[in-house]
């Protein structure tokens, strides 16, 4: 995606401090590997009815910066609507768990690439963190034509103005992990830090409680999942250099 020249300074300052471990006051594996109630976290705010479809909650941060964008859309005729903002362990683990059990025909390894095209193995989930949002649909054919196409369009133009960057974008230059999400944003002023946090402070010990969990190292799910993200957004300094992130692998 086209959109990081976008970018204001403010943003590449503060996330230039963060790359430095600076990192955001109250910053925790717990946090990262969602094991927190949102709803008993001051960190977090559920989200207003006319911003979501169903009880969610998000970090206050990203409420904010969503919010202003929310309104900035409306004002220029465009709807947005969160579909899915933070999810804790557990609700990420029954996800995953259904899914699981839905491919039972598939052996382990085939079952769990199935289920990683488009979902996350708990503990692995920018979701868990309150800084990642699903808006308006699931389905990428929506955003390829009609309303979602002006919609998408919208977001690709004017999401960066406000934080918001599409992580998971086309996977044609090499891209690794989940497919394509159009419909997956995320609040990089936040995001950007916690995942440097995340390569500093977790590993696989800590992707466990679930089924299939001892295929996280088989799949790479932290090089190639957690650090699956658009290479645009890659080179701005909040990841550790790529020698780095590959020593996990072999711990």
């Amino acid at each position: 995606m086209k959109t990081l020249y976008l970018l204001p300074l403010l943003l590449l300052s503060t996330l230039s401090l963060y790359s430095q471990s600076q990192f955001p006051e109250g910053l925790s594996r717990d946090l990262l590997l969602g094991k927190i109630q949102y709803d008993q976290d001051e960190r977090f705010i559920q989200v207003a009815s006319p911003y979501a479809s169903r009880p969610t909650y998000l970090h206050k941060e990203t409420y904010s910066a969503f919010v202003e964008m929310f309104e900035a859309a409306n004002a220029d005729g465009i709807s947005l609507r969160i579909l899915s903002g933070a999810r804790n362990f557990d609700q990420q683990k029954a996800i995953w768990e259904r899914k699981w059990k839905s491919h039972v025909h598939l052996d382990p390894r085939s079952r769990t690439s199935r289920i990683l095209e488009f979902s996350s193995m708990p503990a692995t989930s920018r979701h868990h963190w309150g800084t990642d949002i699903d808006l308006n649909h699931l389905e990428n054919d929506y955003f390829e034509a009609g309303k979602g196409k002006k919609e998408y369009e919208w977001l690709v133009k004017n999401a960066p103005r406000f934080g918001f960057y599409q992580v998971y974008d086309s996977k044609e230059a090499g891209r690794t992990g989940y497919a394509e999400e159009k419909w997956h944003w995320s609040y990089l002023p936040l995001a950007g830090p916690y995942l440097t946090y995340y390569n500093e402070h977790i590993g696989y010990y800590d992707i466990r409680g679930f089924e299939g969990a001892y295929l996280a190292r088989v799949h790479k799910m932290i090089t190639a999942y957690v650090n699956g993200i658009a290479t645009e957004i890659r080179e701005i300094r909040f990841l550790p250099k790529q020698d780095k992130i590959a020593s996990a692998d072999s711990e």
